[in-house]
């Protein structure tokens, strides 16, 4: 029985755990991200302008209503029989509908609010590439620095071993003390540079911990057989042109432009009469006079109100300048938000186009390096080559290695950082670099 059940337990026990990949990386940043938050807050608050907007195109209703105890003291010289001092409570309410007929600074602002909204979405659409830019970048800084701690680690163990041969040489008689005095040096500094490596590993895997709110945990690797594709179209001027008029910093800053411009109609709306259609239901209840008592008035009222502005200070003129230059400034934010987009779009167009050149260099570079470890082993066996070389060869293999992982990652990022310029970033650019990915190679 006892047989059975370790039968039944051993394919859970002995099945690897899968690392991480970058798709579940985002999934916890989109839930643990302050910042995602924030900007997902700020587009809710961001939406709510234009129901406010509107308001200012709909009919108020208000409900006031007072109470006053009045003593008077009533004196007639003439006729000092109908001296009195009255005591008694007034009272009243109202109920005010009012319904702007023509306020033209309310459609104006009604007209913004829309754009306000515009932008509000614009600037969520930024927060959430940004959210897939950093979390890529601090899971590759995260590959990279664990690539790069076995490179350091394989180095030190080469220069161990040449510090232990050296050493052995001197007691010998075969080499001298400057050897080992040489030996030690580069050991000693491989010992700084694995400390330094570990101490970078520490600090990326912190930071991914900051972004997903949870310990990392072991990462998917590239796979041996990733395959890198240009970037399609492959003409860098449609990747610039696509750029300067998709890019969400350039639609946030043209929203920011029409509003600019539609305030400038508003501060001339203070030049422009309103016209409001008012009705009023009501009731109060005062003293007439000491003869007559107490009144009780209902009441019941309609009509137009008009409003025409002559002089308030020179205010609304100096509100149009203001407004005007307002715009101006708007206008060139944009036109440089147009500018940085397509140096960002040539960057990162040639950093991918650059990246693959030098990945392909690096994958060649690796194949080599390896044929040479391959010969120093074959050459250690029949006596040829000494130990050191198969050592300074293996560590080749490793920097290589790193230095392919680095052009890898580099490349990966400026391709997620060009389609962040032309407002294009988004889940499917995860998903593909997902498939270059291998759960069963932890890092």
């Amino acid at each position: 029985m006892k047989k059975l059940a370790w039968l039944l337990l051993t394919p859970f026990i002995a099945s690897p755990v899968l690392a991480a990949d970058l798709m579940q990386v985002y999934r916890a940043a989109q839930d643990n991200d302050p910042n995602y938050a924030a900007a997902r807050a700020t587009l809710d608050a961001g939406r709510e302008k234009m129901p406010q907007g509107r308001a200012g195109l709909l009919p108020s209703l208000t409900l006031s209503g007072n109470t006053v105890w009045n003593e008077n003291d009533v004196s007639i010289r003439n006729n000092p029989s109908l001296n009195a001092k009255p005591h008694f409570n007034s009272n009243g309410y109202q109920l005010t509908l009012s319904q702007p007929l023509f306020r033209w600074q309310n459609w104006v602002t009604y007209d913004q609010t829309k754009l306000q909204v515009v932008q509000a979405e614009a600037s969520f659409a930024q927060a959430r590439q940004d959210l897939i830019i950093r979390v890529s970048q601090a899971y590759f800084d995260v590959l990279y620095a664990t690539e790069n701690l076995t490179a350091v680690r394989a180095n030190k163990s080469a220069i161990d071993q040449q510090l232990a041969s050296a050493k052995k040489n001197f007691e010998v008689g075969t080499a001298t003390i400057t050897d080992t005095h040489e030996a030690q040096a580069r050991f000693d500094l491989a010992v700084a540079q694995e400390i330094a490596a570990e101490s970078d590993l520490e600090v990326k895997s912190r930071t991914l911990e900051a972004i997903i709110g949870k310990e990392p945990g072991a990462l998917a690797g590239p796979r041996k057989d990733a395959a890198l594709n240009p970037p399609q179209p492959s003409d860098m001027n449609q990747w610039v042109a696509a750029a300067e008029k998709d890019s969400i910093t350039v639609q946030i800053q043209q929203a920011v432009a029409d509003i600019a411009a539609r305030e400038i109609d508003k501060q001339r709306a203070g030049h422009y009469p309103t016209l409001d259609l008012v009705a009023n239901v009501g009731n109060s209840k005062s003293l007439g006079s000491t003869s007559i008592g107490l009144l009780d008035t209902d009441y019941q009222n309609v009509g137009v109100q008009l409003n025409i502005p002559i002089f308030q200070g020179g205010v609304v003129v100096s509100r149009q300048r203001e407004a005007a230059a307002n715009r101006t400034a708007a206008q060139s934010n944009l036109e440089a938000a147009r500018r940085s987009a397509a140096l960002s779009s040539r960057q990162y167009y040639l950093g991918v186009v650059n990246g693959l050149a030098q990945v392909r260099a690096l994958k060649a570079a690796l194949v080599s390096s390896q044929s040479a470890l391959e010969s120093n082993k074959l050459g250690y066996e029949v006596g040829v080559r000494i130990n050191i070389d198969v050592l300074n060869a293996e560590n080749q293999v490793y920097v290589t290695r790193r230095d392919l992982a680095k052009a890898m990652l580099d490349t990966l990022m400026a391709q997620l950082k060009l389609k962040a310029a032309v407002g294009s970033l988004g889940e499917d650019d995860v998903t593909q670099i997902n498939t270059l990915l291998d759960p069963s190679t932890a890092q």
